[in-house]
């Protein structure tokens, strides 16, 4: 298969989604092309609302665990079905031949050609200035983050700004370096941010605002280490003053609460029938649950850990809400399992729950800025101990001090414990601990408890390029050293 083909395959059909009525409704237009779709700025309006759809692929949110979770100490994989699969993640002897190693690529462009292809388009579209620009905005936020999600599971990748309508062009395309991609996510979305309005109102609500180019850009910086940046970027967030931390732990998640205060953005579910809901409440549950935890049973995907259910302070309210050790059958007996409860709703039908999968809560930018505020320069009972304990009082523990935290070693530490506890199978943890460089230390500490099969070494830290990739265009195409 040709790279072109990777990027571009789904480009006629999957570009083109409507969403003609709502937000949500993400319909695909029929028997419609490029030439013959792009005319109006309805046309337009249509295509920029259905390339959301795009996030929902299971390279991209819909198995985001494996890359997140599994392949860290937080959860293990299913004992049964895609074990294997999964399994190369959690004991780290990752194929090239894994096929959510090539789902994530093939999904990614798939959606980076939806997006390049709107902006290819619409500069040639006569319609309203102002929601130009914003569409614009929207889809320059979607490739940003896309290429965020390629870089880190990656490292070096082909970096594709331009619609390909020649199949023989894709084989122009070599990996580009990291840094050439990560500057081109700034790019992205600091216009993003630019274009994009604070909030929305009705359907529009979901999209992807201001504030959540600036968070996305402010985790951009920190990932690359760039603090002093990301202090200003993730200030600029929380002085837009449009969100704020939920008193309650558990009203984050509630499916009759979405695109809340702490949101800043969900990929977004709709249940009801229509292929827009959520799997994960099903695929979470335990295998051969019967309907004792969720109707229709579970797969028993994404187990936690015995090491993060004891990562949790006494007294920690999020423990409970996120997690379980058990459940009741419906004899009334007592079956141990561990496993994910954080997106609980009651489905319509098997797979169809109403939850959406956050990608950035306000929480998590709140953390971001106490990191990069210690990072820039540790103080005691400074700010950033502030925002560390805006999150622990909320979760129902006593806030720390310079007695507790006296040095900036020690507050990286307890950071990343309060990112682990708070953001707990929001698909984190992974990228954390490669972020801090602390992945290796804290997974090989582990070796025995999480099974790995080798020590791990900074080969692991990024993963490998699917293997059919290479087979197409071995002279621009290279492996990962260690694969």
């Amino acid at each position: 298969m040709k790279i072109y083909r990777i990027l571009a395959s789904t480009l006629i059909i999957g570009l083109l989604s409507s969403c003609s009525q709502q937000f949500l409704d993400l319909k695909p237009i029929a028997n419609a092309t490029t030439d013959n779709f792009y005319k109006t700025g309805d046309d337009i309006k249509n295509a920029v609302s259905g390339s959301y759809a795009a996030l929902q692929a299971d390279g991209i949110a819909g198995n985001s665990y494996v890359f997140g979770d599994i392949a860290s100490d937080n959860t293990i994989p299913v004992a049964s079905g895609s074990i294997t699969d999964q399994d190369e993640f959690d004991r780290f002897y990752i194929k090239t031949t894994n096929p959510y190693i090539s789902g994530r690529w093939n999904d990614s462009y798939s959606a980076i050609a939806r997006f390049n292809t709107i902006l290819d388009k619409i500069d040639g579209i006569t319609m309203d200035a102002a929601i130009k620009s914003r569409y614009i905005g929207e889809v320059k936020f979607l490739r940003g983050w896309i290429y965020f999600i390629l870089v880190q599971t990656y490292g070096d990748v082909p970096l594709v700004t331009k619609s390909i309508n020649n199949p023989d062009d894709g084989y122009a395309y070599t990996r580009n370096p990291k840094t050439e991609v990560y500057a081109q996510i700034e790019k992205d979305l600091s216009e993003a941010e630019a274009a994009l309005p604070a909030t929305y109102t009705g359907v529009d609500v979901g999209r992807a605002t201001k504030g959540a180019a600036k968070s996305m850009l402010g985790k951009v910086y920190l990932t690359q280490k760039k603090y002093a940046q990301a202090v200003t970027k993730l200030k600029e967030v929380i002085d837009l003053n449009v969100y704020a931390i939920l008193p309650s732990y558990a009203d984050v998640f509630k499916v009759s609460n979405k695109n809340h205060k702490e949101s800043v953005f969900d990929v977004q579910y709709k249940s009801g029938g229509a292929a827009e809901g959520n799997p994960w409440p099903n695929l979470f549950a335990p295998q051969s649950s019967g309907n004792s935890v969720i109707a229709f049973s579970g797969g028993g995907n994404n187990q936690p850990t015995e090491d993060l259910y004891k990562a949790y302070e006494t007294g920690d309210v999020r423990r409970d809400i996120s997690m379980a050790i058990s459940y009741v059958n419906a004899s009334g007996q007592v079956v141990p399992a561990n496993f994910v409860k954080k997106y609980f709703d009651t489905p319509a039908t098997n797979n169809d729950n109403g939850n959406n999968i956050p990608i950035i809560r306000y929480a998590d930018v709140l953390l971001m800025y106490a990191e990069s505020l210690n990072e820039v320069g540790y103080q005691a009972a400074g700010e950033a101990f502030t925002y560390l304990n805006q999150i622990r009082t909320r979760a129902g523990l006593k806030a720390k001090t310079a007695t507790d935290i006296p040095d900036q070693t020690s507050f990286r530490l307890a950071i990343e414990q309060e990112r682990r506890v708070e953001l707990a199978f929001e698909c984190h943890r992974w990228y954390d601990l490669v972020r801090t460089g602390r992945a290796i230390p804290v997974l090989n500490g582990k070796k025995d408890q999480i099974r790995l099969v080798n020590v791990l070494t900074e080969n692991n830290l990024v993963f490998p390029v699917p293997q059919a990739q290479i087979d197409v265009n071995k002279d621009k195409i290279k492996q990962n050293t260690g694969y």
